[in-house]
């Protein structure tokens, strides 16, 4: 007779089953994810570099005065934005304006002594004129007491005078034609705005114009104020830094890639970026612009020294700087020194060519408007004193 299994001794038999079902649904789920992921690293991971060792970094223009003086007064304060002509520092012209008005009188006094000179020429020319027709006069005198000397109606002293007369006569015709030609070579060639005299007092002029406005420092580039140092009384020379202007939409980035990581970055590649102040949210298209020919221990202050018997292999990072648009830098402004997270698309492994390379060019133009200036103060005084 079969007695019935009790329920306690068929779960034992029904658990491994149960076990070995789970363990492969898991083995089949692990697996599953390494082909997922396998197949996204063959498809779409490779191609991507990738380091959160980014900051922001820009230009920091500073301002600092060509002049010696006292500052007068201080016309922008850090965090402040300041235009491009703007001035952001004064320093006393009292000197600066005495010196430009004696080079204004001297060029003055210059235009008008030359201006004398070609009136000069007028004068000589007539003086000429005048002693050639006293010579013609004396020559006739002397004609006609020869012809009547014949008849003895003329003493022979008369002639004898009138031969000096002639002479003279042409002795004084000779000096005026010399001063003439003594007057032209100071004036022959030229005209009283080019008149090399002239020219020298314009210089001075012109350099003491340049010292007058350089007393007014304007903002080289539009940008933030940063590391204001200058005060109000302070006595500055050349070169002293008084204060620095930050354009933000000049800023890039200088991502530090490890070596490894270098084997397929190029120039050009295009660069995803996120900033650590804007989170996700925000993202920025940028390239890859250039490579810092060195490494930044190679390039510090004090380079390590390995030669050691200590020495240790650290891996190096090298800086690679991105650039981002203007326009995305308009919309979601960066600051410099901030973090980034950069991601390199590597799929174009041949970069740009070398003639598509655009090298960075940066310039201000506000100090060319001091040279236009003294030039109209200058064209004033001519034509004032011409």
């Amino acid at each position: 007779m079969n007695t019935p299994q009790s329920p306690s001794a068929s779960e034992p038999s029904k658990q491994p089953s149960k076990r070995k079902l789970l363990l492969a649904l898991i083995g089949g789920a692990v697996a599953l994810a390494g082909a997922g992921y396998g197949l996204y690293y063959y498809l779409d991971a490779r191609y991507h570099v990738e380091t959160d060792d980014a900051y922001v970094n820009g230009n920091v223009v500073q301002i600092t005065p060509q002049v010696s003086g006292t500052v007068i007064a201080v016309d922008a304060d850090n965090t402040q934005l300041v235009k491009e002509g703007e001035p952001v520092v004064r320093i006393d012209p009292a000197d600066a304006r005495i010196a430009l008005q004696q080079a204004e009188a001297n060029l003055g006094q210059t235009v008008r002594r030359i201006h004398g000179l070609y009136v000069d020429d007028d004068k000589y020319r007539a003086d000429i004129a005048q002693r050639r027709s006293d010579l013609s006069k004396a020559q006739d005198d002397l004609r006609r007491r020869l012809s009547t000397g014949m008849t003895g109606a003329v003493s022979d002293e008369e002639i004898a005078h009138a031969r000096d007369a002639v002479r003279s006569a042409q002795a004084a015709l000779d000096a005026a034609q010399q001063q003439l030609g003594a007057n032209r070579a100071l004036t022959a060639n030229t005209s009283v705005e080019k008149h090399p005299d002239v020219l020298a007092s314009a210089t001075r002029v012109r350099d003491a114009w340049l010292a007058y406005a350089r007393t007014t420092l304007p903002a080289p580039v539009t940008g933030y104020v940063a590391q204001r140092s200058v005060q109000v009384g302070q006595r500055v020379s050349p070169g002293t830094p008084l204060m620095s202007v930050v354009p933000l939409d000049q800023v890039w980035v200088d991502a530090n890639f490890k070596e490894w990581q270098l084997r397929s970055i190029r120039v050009g590649q295009p660069v995803e970026l996120t900033a650590d102040v804007y989170g996700s949210k925000v993202t920025y298209h940028g390239k890859v612009v250039g490579f810092t020919p060195g490494t930044g221990s190679a390039l510090a202050l004090l380079p390590a020294q390995n030669a050691t018997g200590n020495w240790i292999k650290v891996v190096q990072r090298l800086p690679v700087r991105i650039g981002i648009p203007a326009s995305e830098l308009e919309k979601h402004p960066l600051r410099v020194g901030l973090s980034m997270n950069v991601d390199v698309d590597v799929r174009n492994t041949y970069g740009d060519a070398p003639q598509n390379w655009t090298a960075s060019t940066y310039k201000t133009d506000v100090f060319a408007r001091y040279g236009d200036e003294a030039n109209a103060s200058i064209a004033r005084i001519v034509a004032e004193n011409e």
